[in-house]
């Protein structure tokens, strides 16, 4: 049975008095609707009659039909807040993600992206899609892309990979999740950095059931910890170049070790180089995957940092013997990316705009680091300590006394400064405290400036009071 022009006018006066349509919204033409519910235009014309006879719609002729511009709909209940997440920390951290402030962490400098260039070329692209571009993609993403991927770690990481080992995704979890999702079984043994990124503990902690932590001091991670409790881990998942947070490099022997676990035990090593090409001397500490003789290390990258997060593209260079089971599961599991922004970025590194982007980037951002700690230095005096790498995009300013980070944090937090505790990434019981500040949006010494004094004086006053 068709649509009758009584379930036409309900549907439609349900939708304004819920506020879906609002008023001054267009509706479609009558000819247009009566093709789409496969009624005649008489049925919809009926509906439409009664719609604007009671003030719902008002017909403005050649500018068509539209919700009456002067409906005002009173509602007795305010509309539902969205309910608060469960993992109340969780909550908080996605707070500081998506909201707008200042020392944002993870976000690159906004107004040096060459945008206009990114324009540029998103538009040639668009204007260039082929009928045959227009079917499913390979689910490892667009073969050009992966191409100029595995050029570039091959030239500036050190890797020695072909186009068919790299999986495109769309971002970092991505890459996780696809990995444990080939590669693991539910009681293989996972082990994380502690301290670690704060989004991958909530991520593993739902996915990896056997998850275990190992310490990270001033050389990177304990190794000697991983071989004496988990010495039969199936996967490490560790940040080598630049820690996250903390941002100390893991040390040569260090990284030897644990090449030679993962070969005795054939286990894998799954290594996030998340901001590996910010480095600010000319020593370029190469990945570790690049020192992988025996195909154990899994290395996965974004482009979230170099590019823009709201991009959401990511990769897994897959060791070779798994391509075949990465393309079996990816089939069945993964829906792929759209196609355009992988044109678009492909582009962006084949034309050679990419290196150019990260070189201006390298030098500035260490420029305004210096701009952040100058600032800190100055009005915070006898507050913090730091343990400064030679690249990052972030800050850890640790407390020189006290243990009120999650309470300092929040007072900043309360002047727009995104920054984030570092007590609350860790799981283990063995803590430091500190503020982890990002930096890569500061234009100047009197931004920095303007900012801190915001928090000076409260905390001061904050840290005295503790102590």
């Amino acid at each position: 049975m068709g649509v009758g022009y009584k379930e036409i006018y309900a549907r439609y006066r349900q939708q304004i008095m819920a506020g879906a349509l609002k008023p001054g919204d267009k509706v479609p033409a009558i000819r247009v609707l009566a093709e789409e519910l496969k009624v005649a235009r008489k049925t919809v014309e009926a509906a439409y009659a009664v719609l604007i006879g009671e003030g719902y719609l008002v017909s403005q002729g050649a500018k068509g039909t539209r919700v009456n511009p002067d409906l005002v709909i009173s509602r007795r209940e305010p509309a539902e807040e969205p309910a608060p997440l469960a993992d109340s920390s969780l909550n908080q951290l996605t707070g500081l993600r998506d909201n707008p402030g200042e020392m944002r962490l993870g976000i690159p400098s906004l107004d040096e992206f060459p945008l206009k260039k990114w324009l540029l070329i998103s538009g040639k692209v668009a204007r260039s899609l082929r009928p045959e571009e227009m079917t499913n993609q390979p689910v490892t993403g667009y073969a050009p892309l992966r191409e100029a991927i595995a050029g570039y770690l091959n030239i500036s990481r050190g890797l020695d990979c072909q186009p068919e080992q790299v999986f495109i995704t769309s971002g970092y979890r991505a890459n996780l999740r696809l990995i444990l999702q080939v590669l693991a079984q539910p009681s293989d043994k996972v082990i994380f950095e502690d301290p670690g990124y704060f989004f991958g503990q909530k991520l593993l902690k739902r996915i990896a059931p056997n998850l275990h932590y190992a310490p990270v001091d001033r050389q990177g991670i304990n190794v000697d910890y991983l071989l004496r409790y988990h010495a039969d881990a199936r996967f490490l998942i560790t940040t080598p170049t630049h820690h996250s947070p903390l941002a100390v490099t893991l040390s040569l022997p260090r990284k030897h070790q644990l090449l030679g676990w993962a070969q005795e035990n054939q286990s894998w090593i799954i290594e996030d180089d998340y901001d590996g090409e910010f480095h600010y001397t000319k020593k370029v500490i190469p990945a570790l995957k690049s020192l992988d003789h025996d195909d154990r290390v899994i290395y996965i990258g974004t482009f979230s940092k170099t590019v823009m997060p709201a991009l959401r593209i990511g990769y897994i260079v897959m060791p070779k013997e798994t391509v075949s089971r990465f393309k079996e599961l990816g089939e069945i599991t993964e829906t792929g990316l759209s196609l355009l922004p992988q044109k678009i970025l492909a582009q962006f590194l084949s034309e050679g705009h990419f290196y150019k982007h990260i070189k201006k980037m390298r030098t500035l951002y260490q420029q305004r680091r210096r701009l952040m700690l100058d600032a800190l230095n100055r009005l915070f005096p006898e507050t913090f300590s730091y343990e400064l790498s030679d690249g990052g995009m972030h800050i850890v300013a640790f407390l020189r006394r006290g243990t009120q980070d999650v309470a300092l944090a929040e007072l900043w937090q309360a002047q727009q400064l995104q920054v984030f505790s570092l007590s609350a990434w860790y799981t283990q019981t063995q803590k430091r405290y500190g503020l982890i500040i990002g930096y890569t949006n500061i234009r100047s010494e009197q931004q920095a400036m303007t900012l801190l004094q915001r928090v000076q004086q409260p905390t001061l006053a904050l840290l005295q009071q503790a102590n």
